[in-house]
């Protein structure tokens, strides 16, 4: 019997289960025995595996998260009896244990980093994008990009009508770490009247002008998506300092620096509500802060998503029947091409400030808080 093994990595979406169901069924189709394994890496790291059938997918197409259950641990970096503990060896020798032919891995940036580890320990991978924030490197989209941007405009949506009723500055806090492309989108089609992105320092100035500008002229509420990773241009010099420090420094000096990015990762939500409140003092209207969290990875996927997951399905199942291994199944132009994983793992896709939705909201008025140039 051919085998092969397909696991979820990461952080969950919608269009996971619709992603696995298409995978698993062309693969049965071609006469292939599946595997999953659950919990991400762990699964394959400590055996855990179910097999999958025609009654497992039964059901599954409209459910978001994923029914194989997943985890960031990394091959190199899972915690046995409270200890750090490298399971390359162990996932490449129960994969081998299986007789797999290869193993499918579903995920974003860290799962690619993984996949491109246990490649390297000399088992065979394909890999399948995954991410609500789009960032992953040489593909145009990701599975559940599209059902998070559905949640956060229909969030955007809602929020017209009470900042209406109030005369209030709504802010709300997108996902996305370091890449803007879920708040870019989410602003442009939420009809958002400034947009701030990481890729884009913004000026608080800038921002309180702009929301100024607006009431002056009679428009008396505002709308600001504001990306998880997004930093005022003081706050940018802050964080790539700390990038400095951890590049330049090792041992505990290096644990420190570490140590303090996180931290400043983990502020987000803190610098949110200082920005709130300091466009409230400089513009004398009422602010607000909405964080959606984790609103954005639940719900059942768009059909946008759904009809990715069946052609990166099918793509798949195509690379595993020419033995094409060692490959992400990527969306190029509107065509599916296969690209190396070492082309992918380590790199981070990021808004271009030439990118045509930048213009377009440029175009209608919309300010990314950047100062102008003299």
């Amino acid at each position: 019997m051919k085998r092969v093994g397909i696991l979820t990595s990461g952080g969950d979406c919608p269009g996971l289960n619709a992603l696995l169901c298409s995978v698993g069924k062309n693969l049965m189709r071609q006469g292939y025995d599946v595997l999953g394994f659950e919990d991400g890496f762990e699964g394959p790291a400590f055996d855990r595996c179910v097999q999958m059938t025609d009654n497992w997918f039964s059901g599954l197409l409209a459910l978001g998260g994923t029914a194989l259950r997943t985890s960031r641990c990394r091959p190199n970096k899972m915690t046995v009896d409270n200890r750090t503990v490298d399971m390359t060896s162990d996932i490449v020798e129960n994969c081998r244990k299986h007789e797999l032919e290869c193993l499918i891995a579903i995920g974003g940036g860290g799962t690619h980093k993984g996949a491109l580890m246990l490649q390297k320990a000399g088992l065979k991978l394909i890999t399948l994008p995954k991410t609500i924030d789009n960032d992953l490197a040489c593909t145009d989209s990701s599975i559940g990009f599209a059902s998070a941007l559905r949640v956060a405009t229909g969030a955007i949506d809602s929020l017209h009508s009470t900042a209406g009723s109030h005369k209030r500055i709504m802010l709300v806090q997108i996902m996305g770490h370091r890449a803007g492309w879920l708040t870019l989108s989410a602003g442009l089609s939420g009809g958002a009247d400034v947009i701030l992105i990481p890729e884009m320092p913004y000026d608080i100035a800038t921002v309180a002008e702009a929301l100024s500008r607006r009431r002056n002229e009679g428009n008396l509420f505002s709308i600001i998506p504001v990306a998880e990773g997004a930093l005022s241009i003081e706050e940018k010099k802050q964080y790539d300092a700390l990038l400095d420090a951890k590049a330049s420094s090792k041992g505990k000096a290096r644990e420190a620096a570490k140590a303090a990015l996180a931290k400043f990762d983990s502020e987000c939500s803190q610098r949110l509500i200082r920005l709130s409140e300091e466009l409230s003092a400089r513009t004398g209207m009422d602010s607000r802060v909405t964080i959606l969290g984790h609103l954005q990875r639940g719900g059942s996927p768009s059909s946008i998503d759904r009809l990715l997951a069946a052609e990166l399905g099918r793509e798949c199942a195509m690379a595993v029947l020419d033995h094409d291994y060692g490959k992400m199944i990527a969306l190029q132009k509107g065509e599916y091409v296969r690209v190396p994983i070492e082309e992918v793992a380590g790199r981070r896709k990021l808004i271009p400030p030439d990118h045509r939705w930048v213009q377009s909201a440029i175009g209608m008025g919309v300010s990314f808080g950047v100062p102008e140039k003299s």
